[in-house]
């Protein structure tokens, strides 16, 4: 399996006969491939894509993905029920299953908007959070924060027992010292062969600051770490 960060949210991976590509967001920059950490379809020309987007936010869906049909005729997508399109594409909801045959797909109800993603194919299982996270936001009152963790772990809990090999879960700096709450409760409930951290813009230096947190000390072996825009990830 490969891994390419695209940006942000998004990762392209490879997991023998798929190409799946996750919340594509091409931000400011307008031109490249994927060592830019940019999708061109026609690199993607010969392979079997499936394209998610957890929900509407800019961040996490661009319209772009939806003109990749001129060159990926039989590209499929598996989008948020809130991302408006008329495009003929599988919309999931919260709380959703969608059997593609050759890809299974489940969703959790995202703590923003949207939905997180658990797919399965070629014998492997990818997690993708979307905007699903223990948003603890300093200066927030104490019963909408309490009720933000009550919520994660709620819908967390659903994942017990499966067996994840890559998630891909926020750990975004803006939260401050509550960045690492909802990645420390999903290891140490349900799990993961391998953590990509995402969702903190160009902040790359929260890759080694998981490294050196004393809370992730169970699982910090099994934590990517990246530097920059179309980092390939093994």
């Amino acid at each position: 399996m490969e891994i390419y960060n695209l940006y942000h949210d998004g990762f392209l991976v490879r997991t023998g006969t798929h190409t799946l590509i996750f919340d594509y967001y091409p931000g400011k920059q307008s031109a490249g491939g994927l060592r830019d950490g940019m999708i061109d379809p026609q690199e993607l020309r010969d392979e079997n894509v499936v394209v998610f987007a957890s929900h509407r936010h800019p961040d996490h869906f661009s319209r772009e993905i939806l003109d990749w049909r001129e060159n990926l005729p039989q590209v499929r997508y598996v989008l948020s029920d809130d991302i408006r399109t008329g495009e003929d594409v599988h919309k999931m909801g919260p709380g959703a299953v969608l059997d593609l045959g050759d890809v299974w797909v489940r969703t959790l109800e995202s703590t923003d908007e949207g939905v997180a993603f658990l797919v399965k194919t070629d014998g492997v299982c990818l997690y993708h959070a979307g905007d699903l996270n223990w948003w603890d936001w300093e200066g927030e009152p104490p019963r909408a924060r309490e009720l933000m963790g009550q919520r994660y772990r709620e819908q967390i809990d659903l994942l017990r027992g499966e067996k994840i090999d890559v998630a891909f879960l926020p750990a975004d700096s803006r939260l401050e010292k509550s960045y690492l709450l909802g990645m420390d409760y999903f290891m140490r409930t349900v799990g993961a062969d391998f953590v990509v951290p995402m969702h903190f813009w160009d902040d790359y230096a929260v890759c080694t600051r998981l490294q050196n947190e004393e809370q992730t000390a169970d699982y910090r072996n099994r934590i990517a770490s990246y530097a920059k825009r179309g980092q390939r990830i093994l």
